[in-house]
């Protein structure tokens, strides 16, 4: 799949915005859809079959979590959530719904453009790669390792699956619960303060500054994501 020339369905309730996204996808190449409902949107999926679906949280029939939820149900197109900057639960939900990233509004063209191309990329490659890389941190899966700037970085194996499942969705924002079920196992879906640690303790070892983190970046009362060229 094609990072220009993507085929992009925007759901939002709002004209406005319906128009701002038009305005600032079609000159990059991308042909827009529209639908302003949430069963609208769920038609308009089959109809135009889009690469990728930009989705308000905020919608006159469904919510954006129902409709990811039904889409997920036999769908992996990537949804890109748009959300209000105080709804961090409903965020929340949707990632957990099978969402891929969040915009909060308002937002920038250019954060925009880039969010929609980690995306698009990410749906493109395999399932599982032997080797992610991102600047000077690499990754290789087969051989469970990892090193920066060249030299080869201790990791627990607690540590080394966190990195792992974080890369293999780099630039996805992955939140508390979709980690801790993925590394630790659904029993300690809860269990925030174990994640923090251990996202602590991988920070000092992969940072160049662990108090400015570069790699593994927080989503404030959400959960992480790693950072993905775009």
């Amino acid at each position: 799949m094609s990072e220009t020339g993507v085929r992009v369905l925007v759901v939002d309730d709002e004209r406005s915005i319906r128009r701002f996204l038009q305005a600032a996808l079609a000159p990059h190449g991308h042909t827009v859809y529209e639908a302003t409902s949430g069963e609208e949107a769920l038609a308009a999926v089959i109809a135009h079959r889009p690469d990728l679906i930009i989705l308000d949280l905020g919608l006159p029939d469904l919510d954006g979590t129902e409709v990811t939820r039904r889409l997920r149900e036999w769908s992996q197109i990537p949804i890109v959530i748009l959300s209000v900057l105080d709804r961090e639960e409903d965020k929340i939900a949707a990632l957990d719904a099978g969402a891929d990233d969040y915009l909060s509004k308002p937002f920038g063209v250019g954060e925009l453009l880039a969010r929609i191309r980690v995306a698009i990329r990410h749906a493109s490659r395999p399932a599982e790669e032997p080797v992610f890389q991102v600047d000077d941190l690499k990754v290789d899966v087969a051989h469970r390792q990892v090193t920066l700037t060249g030299q080869e970085v201790s990791l627990t194996p607690t540590e080394y699956d966190l990195l792992r499942v974080l890369g293999q969705h780099a630039g996805k924002v992955l939140t508390h619960r979709q980690l801790l079920r993925q590394v630790w196992g659904v029993a300690y879906e809860t269990e925030t303060h174990l994640l923090r640690v251990n996202v602590s303790n991988l920070r000092r070892k992969i940072e160049p500054d662990p108090t400015r983190p570069h790699y593994i970046l927080t989503e404030p009362g959400v959960g992480y994501r790693l950072r993905a060229d775009v």
